[in-house]
């Protein structure tokens, strides 16, 4: 293949139509139920063949309610205690699975107490996982079809390990929804994700940048209102528990304590190449600066809520270090966002593949960069801030310009549509 073809090959992706975007989405889900039935098929009292319980790491968040609703909360933050709790109340002998959220998600996570571990994890994931269907449909304006949103490999992955992306993806997506006509409710879904202020970084910033005071005092508000009532439910002792534990999360990050290549960040990408703490810092700050400059940019020059929130949501892997796989949740965001755009009108250069490329991301991010030592989302994650950024810019301008000669092909449900 020439030059020429190869570039055209990535930058209109014709070869990604409709009915092939479809079968892959379909092989994809089906791949991905097999997979977690294996894990349940093959299980023995909970645990899989490996001795790890099923959901994993809600086995953290369950012990922890478990902790709080018994009167002792700050164990939680205590590893001993907590991991004795979870060995006690779960059974076998697995790893310590670590709780280190603010007490703030103490509160969200304190009814899991009242049921069984599996009812628990059940309803967990069923009331979350609506949470986040809802909230990415309605970003795609319903041009998405459900399959795609929940094939969405993330979500997979976060249904593995019991985690919360789903709620929080659904908390900035239902703030995004509600920032035109309801900015006090959206500053309310914002605030709420407190717990997990590595996603929220930038909103502060986009919401400043873009003039939405009522939302932003309401984020700020409902934060303090969230942090306030944790501290009269668990008590001054609960907060001062988790103040000591956060050197360990800090550890956790910087030594390795987790396989470097579970995060997908630009400063767990230099650790997976080899290079030392203050280089991976050095090029977080260089990745994360100028992404946070264009962002401004972009939210300036966009008076559209949806593409904001779009905008911010992609750029919040790139802001932060702290970002695990299942963390690239938030991606469905503006993936759907993108998709819908382009589908009202066309693609343009290169969107096809990048959407393809930042969609099978979550599947192939951390097996890249455990056995070949590649650790590609940075790049995938600017890529898709980058054409999502030149597409608001372009709609702000005037209407877009096709660059495909073919029409759309507005199937409903495809994951790309055909051009």
């Amino acid at each position: 293949m020439s030059l020429p073809r190869r570039a055209d090959f990535l930058r209109r992706a014709t070869w990604l139509d409709a009915d092939r975007a479809r079968a892959y989405v379909r092989l994809l889900a089906l791949g991905q139920i097999i997979v977690v039935l294996g894990m349940i098929l093959t299980s023995a009292g909970g645990l899989d063949l490996r001795g790890e319980p099923l959901g994993t790491d809600f086995v953290s968040f369950w012990t922890a309610a478990r902790l709080a609703f018994a009167g002792a909360p700050a164990e939680a933050y205590q590893p001993a205690a907590h991991y004795a709790a979870e060995l006690s109340l779960f059974g076998g002998h697995f790893n310590w699975y670590a709780f280190f959220y603010p007490p703030v998600f103490l509160l969200y996570c304190l009814p899991l107490a009242l049921a069984p571990y599996f009812v628990a994890l059940a309803g967990w994931l069923a009331a979350t996982g609506y949470g986040y269907f809802e909230a990415v449909r309605r970003m795609g304006a319903g041009r998405v079809g459900a399959l795609p949103i929940l094939a969405f490999p993330a979500v997979f992955i976060t249904i593995g390990h019991g985690q919360n992306a789903l709620l929080s993806t659904a908390l900035f997506g239902a703030g995004v929804l509600c920032l035109g006509a309801r900015p006090w409710l959206a500053g309310v879904f914002f605030g709420a994700l407190c717990y997990k202020p590595q996603l929220a970084v930038l909103l502060p910033l986009g919401l400043l940048a873009t003039g939405r005071w009522r939302s932003l005092a309401a984020m700020v508000a409902t934060a303090l209102a969230l942090a306030a009532l944790s501290f009269g439910v668990f008590g001054e002792a609960t907060w001062r528990a988790f103040l000591a534990e956060a050197p360990l999360a800090r550890a956790t990050l910087e030594q390795g304590l987790v396989d470097p290549a579970k995060f997908q960040s630009v400063f767990a990408a230099v650790r997976v190449l080899g290079g030392g703490v203050t280089l991976a810092y050095a090029c977080q700050a260089a990745v994360a600066v100028p992404v946070a400059i264009a962002l401004v940019v972009a939210l300036r020059r966009s008076g559209d809520p949806l593409a904001q929130g779009a905008l911010i949501a992609a750029a919040a892997p790139l802001a932060t270090p702290f970002v695990l796989d299942y963390d690239l949740t938030l991606l469905a965001l503006p993936l759907a966002f993108l998709l819908a755009r382009a589908q009202a009108t066309k693609f343009l250069a290169f969107e096809k593949i990048v959407l393809f490329a930042a969609y099978l991301l979550p599947a192939v991010a951390r097996p890249l960069g455990q056995h070949l030592h590649l650790p590609i989302s940075p790049a995938i994650v600017l890529l898709l801030f980058a054409v999502l950024a030149r597409r608001v810019l372009a709609e702000r301008s005037g209407p877009v310009a096709a660059q495909e000669a073919a029409p759309q092909n507005k199937t409903a449900g495809a994951f790309v549509p055909a051009v």
